[in-house]
């Protein structure tokens, strides 16, 4: 299949929270916890899939799509536990036990449950720690503000709570609509969002008038910083943060760039550049700011499709990161991830189907913290 590479070595997992957050070391003994939103690169149980089927929008392109999640499958796999959810889980069980490693299936958790579409970052539970038990908050997802069906989607956390497969305490709050991919958090008491999409009138608020001092309680943050600027074409979440800029370790910003000023998102990410650079975190600090590329446009139908190198997903050693087969662009935005995390392997996996239908690796992705994700079950 050509994917495969040298097994990667298991992170450490005695890891103190505040210490490892603030300075990347990997040696410091546990000495205590803060109530906050799991930054992505806190030590992780697993990874959370749903797959594609033919009763989702995949289905012209099944086969297409499949071939990505197979290669997203492998470099999970092999590192971490990953949890597949499919509503017939032994036709994934299949494809995988002939397509992949028996490391990889070993780690695999399969669990069937009826599913509208696959975007796992914005169904999934977000994962609150550092108070006992690791809150799985479980947010109303309602398609981004209602755009397509997901009542299906909205189900599968209850569904995988009551699996048995995940470790921690469940917190409803149903009435509230809020997507993984519109909030980022750096573990410390920073989060980073959206105007356009926390305070859009299509987001279900339910009686919280207040959406900053709902999530300050919820997600354990004391600041928000607030994007009024940036936006991807062929996006349909209405701006998520993680199409455009994220918290990395080392009080570090990675963000979509654009130098082109013929391009449409020009003025637009300019904007959105200067913001960033006036932001402070939660003790006050500046932000080192990393610019990625914007890649070149890739269009569909004459439509412009959602590709943008801020979508990837941070794993214990690793990072997955999004390309579209656009060698120098690839390469830097690669390069530009890897001095951010010197440390994590830098895996390029090639994204091109995922934005035909306006998503990227990110948002086909959702982490667990350490802890959470139980021993593999069989099928």
């Amino acid at each position: 299949m050509g994917i495969f590479t040298l097994p990667p070595k298991p992170p450490r997992a005695d890891l103190d929270i505040e210490s490892y957050l603030k300075s990347g070391a990997i040696e410091t003994p546990v000495r205590r916890f803060r109530r906050t939103l799991a930054a992505e690169w806190f030590p992780q149980s697993g990874v959370m899939l749903t797959w594609p089927h033919e009763a989702t929008d995949w289905a012209p392109m099944l086969e297409e799509v499949t071939e990505t999640y197979i290669r997203m499958a492998y470099e999970i796999a092999t590192r971490e536990k990953l949890i597949i959810v499919h509503p017939r889980p032994e036709e994934v069980s299949s494809l995988l036990t002939h397509r992949l490693p028996l490391r990889a299936t070993d780690n695999i958790i399969y669990i069937g449950l009826p599913t509208n579409d696959t975007w796992a970052r914005d169904h999934a539970f977000l994962s609150v720690i550092g108070s006992g038990k690791v809150e799985l908050m479980d947010f109303c997802f309602n398609a981004w503000g209602g755009k397509f069906e997901a009542e299906l989607d909205n189900a599968i956390n209850r569904g995988l709570f009551e699996s048995g497969v995940l470790e921690g305490e469940y917190v409803p709050h149903l009435d509230f609509e809020l997507e993984g991919g519109s909030v980022e958090s750096d573990g410390m008491g920073t989060l980073l969002t959206t105007k356009a999409c926390l305070l859009n009138e299509n987001r279900l608020r339910g009686e919280h008038s207040d959406v900053g001092q709902a999530l300050s309680e919820w997600l354990g943050v004391s600041d928000i910083l607030w994007l009024e600027h940036g936006h991807i074409a062929g996006d349909d979440t209405d701006c998520h943060i993680d199409t455009l800029a994220r918290l990395c370790p080392a009080n570090t910003i990675a963000y979509v760039s654009c130098d082109d000023e013929k391009d449409e998102h020009y003025e637009d990410l300019k904007q959105m550049e200067k913001e960033l650079e006036s932001f402070k975190d939660a003790e006050g600090r500046d932000f080192q700011l990393a610019p990625l590329p914007l890649p070149d446009p890739i269009v569909e139908d004459g439509e412009r499709l959602p590709a943008t190198y801020a979508n990837f997903l941070i794993m214990n050693r690793a990072i997955l990161m999004p390309t579209y087969a656009q060698a120098d662009n690839d390469e830097k935005a690669c390069s530009i991830v890897q001095k951010i995390f010197p440390k994590y392997d830098v895996v390029p996996i090639d994204c091109r189907s995922l934005i035909k239908q306006h998503g990227s690796l990110h948002c086909a992705t959702m982490q667990f913290p350490r802890g959470v994700i139980k021993a593999c079950q069989k099928i």
